[in-house]
């Protein structure tokens, strides 16, 4: 799983580099698509329940799930939420991250950073001993303290031989309860916050789901191991490690 992990973070930040106005989604979904492969791996995400891409592009108002487009071409002000992964040896590795497409609102700016620190508190509650909604009360109690909606239908998940695995992680909770957690585990934790309310609403796609109140919304994810010596992150490369 490192090195689906490592690919997978290789092509999420080669991408985001390349998020610019002017550049239309469909053009980094076929640069990531290119680098999985070059890399030895394969797209997670194409082919699976019939999604047509590698990466998932979702903007300002999207929230997950948006199917890369030539038509999309992305503004100033924008914010992106890219989503890939990709699979190596049979293992699998998810990641995500929000960028800003040039200069950004103010609003728009605190929710990237108020969704990134979401992650990063989920991300530490991974440790042998806690229970599962320990990690979604850690993002919630952040993310409602700036104002901020916590997305209900869609969470993170574990992950391993296939995308989706049991258990559903939430973003969301009472800490202290759930299944205890034991290393070995291996978790994708993906908080998605919405500048507004926390309700959502499915487009005709069948894929896009976007604000139910039009408001921005910043995604954030990451695969992370549960060890005995604290939570590993799994999607890093060596030189863009940051601890937990």
């Amino acid at each position: 799983m490192r090195e689906a992990g490592r690919v997978s973070a290789k092509v999420l930040r080669e991408v985001g580099a390349r998020v610019a106005p002017g550049v239309s989604t469909l053009e980094l979904d076929r640069f990531a698509e290119a680098l999985i492969r070059l890399e030895g791996g394969i797209p997670a995400f194409k082919g699976y329940g019939g999604f047509p891409g590698s990466i998932c592009a979702s903007r300002n108002n999207e929230i997950v799930h948006g199917i890369p487009s030539a038509t999309v071409i992305l503004q100033e002000g924008d914010i992106l939420s890219i989503d890939t992964g990709a699979i190596v040896d049979g293992w699998v590795g998810d990641n995500a991250w929000t960028y800003a497409v040039g200069a950004v609102s103010a609003e728009k700016q605190r929710l990237l950073e108020v969704a990134e620190k979401c992650m990063w508190a989920g991300l530490d509650a991974a440790r042998v001993g806690n229970r599962l909604m320990d990690i979604g009360a850690r993002v919630q109690k952040i993310a409602e303290s700036a104002g901020f909606g916590v997305v209900r239908e869609y969470v993170g998940h574990g992950i391993g031989r296939s995308m989706h695995e049991d258990p559903n992680v939430p973003n969301y909770g009472r800490p202290r309860t759930g299944i205890k957690l034991e290393a070995g585990m291996v978790f994708a934790i993906e908080p998605m916050i919405n500048a507004g309310s926390h309700e959502t609403r499915q487009m005709s796609d069948g894929w896009l789901v976007v604000t139910a109140d039009g408001s921005a919304s910043a995604h954030f994810e990451k695969t992370v191991a549960i060890t005995e010596d604290g939570p590993l992150i799994l999607t890093t490369e060596e030189g863009h490690e940051r601890p937990v």
